[in-house]
């Protein structure tokens, strides 16, 4: 019996494998988890306020049914795509992962969007919400924000 037959076979991990474990491993150790009011002031300092008709309530409300204010937040779909960032942002068309042939509309790949500084993810969501669905692309918005009296979640976040 030839001494290698019993080793275990080494498989090596595919080189796009690799480089997204190690971006999510980076960008989880820049992990920011926002405070209600903190992630507010940042919204309101890149102009979400009003933008496409949408109160900063609703922006917040969004991030907290999302992910919880965690910028580092990723869902992994079984169809092998995942939701990014603070707003969970999917990869099926519009930030770009392991697969080439998916649309990228917001031009970036997904572990940008992970990033505890929010101008990515902003210009990205700023983009999806100027879709005919608005903020209704997001189901976690339209199931625990919408139509709803969203004060509660800028109360007290004056600067």
């Amino acid at each position: 019996m030839d001494a290698r037959s019993w080793a275990p076979r080494r498989q090596l991990c595919p080189p796009g494998i690799l480089l997204v474990a190690l971006a999510s491993m980076l960008a989880s150790g820049q992990a920011k988890v926002y405070s209600r009011c903190e992630l507010a002031r940042e919204l309101q300092d890149f102009g979400l306020e009003g933008y496409r008709g949408y109160s900063l309530a609703d922006w917040v409300c969004l991030a907290y049914f999302t992910s919880g204010f965690n910028t580092a937040a990723v869902d992994h779909e079984a169809d092998g795509s995942t939701n990014n960032g603070i707003f969970q942002i999917s990869s099926r068309k519009w930030c770009r992962n392991l697969n080439p042939n998916v649309p990228n509309r917001c031009q970036m790949y997904c572990s940008d969007l992970l990033n505890p500084n929010l101008k990515d993810t902003i210009i990205c969501a700023m983009k999806i919400v100027q879709q005919p669905q608005g903020l209704s692309s997001w189901d976690a918005w339209r199931q625990h924000c919408q139509g709803k009296d969203l004060r509660d979640w800028v109360d007290g976040c004056d600067s």
